[in-house]
């Protein structure tokens, strides 16, 4: 306590009169007196750790301000068949809006993206309903419609413009491992279709899984995006007609209380360009969720 006074500029006498006031006003204690000095309570370390988010929040804002434009640091992960057709976009986006603001990007898997969320790594992630931990914040953001992938000279590929899921029984697929959220929405359209997928491959990333439908190997289930650096005149897609097939994308985020002011502006960023996106057709597919 001595030397806390010292650093802080007081006598230890009145430190101790300010703490005991702060327990009072919360009614609990924060540190655990002992003869040799004082510990943090769980209490304690619990309000210092939001303290120092609250800390670190008016700082960032105060900058902001003295600067007339928003500045600091944010984190925003997109799953790789996401990131492919909103990333570039996003990115011009803040950078036109919010110039000071330093953007970290990180393309990984959905599930991956939900736990450095919950590790507080991330900001802002979206993911795939499938993925989403119930202690996260999260709202529906959009709904992306499934495709028969594949290229144009693979034998057996549908030639309709859509098909149902029991006319491809016997259509070599390669789809992510069973851990991957898409591959359980498959599975279950499968099932309710009364039919047994022809998976011959498993691959767990998205850049080699679409070299495979390039090269005439298998067909693939994906939503629209993840096909969207691929010319028309290498695959073609096909809608899966069985209702209610769909990946629902979610906007996750820190709690409300503990994103800072850039974070919240880019939340809001992040939602303009998504609904730009939409509304001029880049986003094959895929449609705003109706709430």
């Amino acid at each position: 306590m001595g030397r806390a006074a010292i650093d802080l500029g007081v006598v230890t006498s009145a430190l101790s009169q300010q703490i005991s006031r702060l327990e009072g006003e919360l009614s609990t204690r924060l540190l655990q007196r002992t003869t040799t000095g004082v510990v943090p309570t769980d209490a304690g370390l619990a309000f210092w750790h939001q303290a120092q988010l609250a800390l670190r929040h008016v700082d960032e804002a105060a900058r902001a301000a003295q600067h007339a434009r928003m500045s600091g640091h944010v984190s925003v992960g997109f799953a790789p068949s996401t990131a492919s057709v909103l990333a570039l976009t996003f990115m011009n986006g803040l950078r036109a809006r919010y110039p000071d603001i330093r953007l970290h990007l990180v393309e990984s898997l959905s599930g991956n993206l939900a736990t450095m969320l919950n590790a507080r790594q991330l900001d802002l992630a979206i993911l795939f309903e499938t993925d989403v931990a119930k202690r996260l914040s999260a709202t529906p953001l959009l709904d992306e419609r499934l495709f028969v992938v594949g290229s144009h000279q693979l034998i057996g590929m549908p030639k309709g413009k859509q098909v149902r899921l029991k006319d491809i029984g016997a259509l070599p697929l390669v789809m992510p491992s069973g851990t991957h959220g898409l591959r359980a929405i498959v599975a279950t359209a499968f099932a309710q279709a009364k039919r047994e997928p022809n998976i011959v491959a498993e691959i767990d990333g998205l850049a080699i899984l679409m070299d495979v439908v390039r090269a005439g190997l298998a067909a693939t289930i994906q939503p629209g995006a993840a096909a969207s650096r691929l010319p028309a005149s290498v695959v073609r897609l096909v809608q899966v007609a069985d209702k209610g097939v769909r990946r629902r994308n979610l906007l996750a985020s820190l709690p409300e209380d503990e994103l800072s002011p850039a974070a919240l502006a880019t939340r809001i960023v992040l939602k303009d360009v998504v609904r730009e996106l939409l509304s001029e057709s880049h986003w094959m597919g895929a449609s705003l969720h109706e709430s």
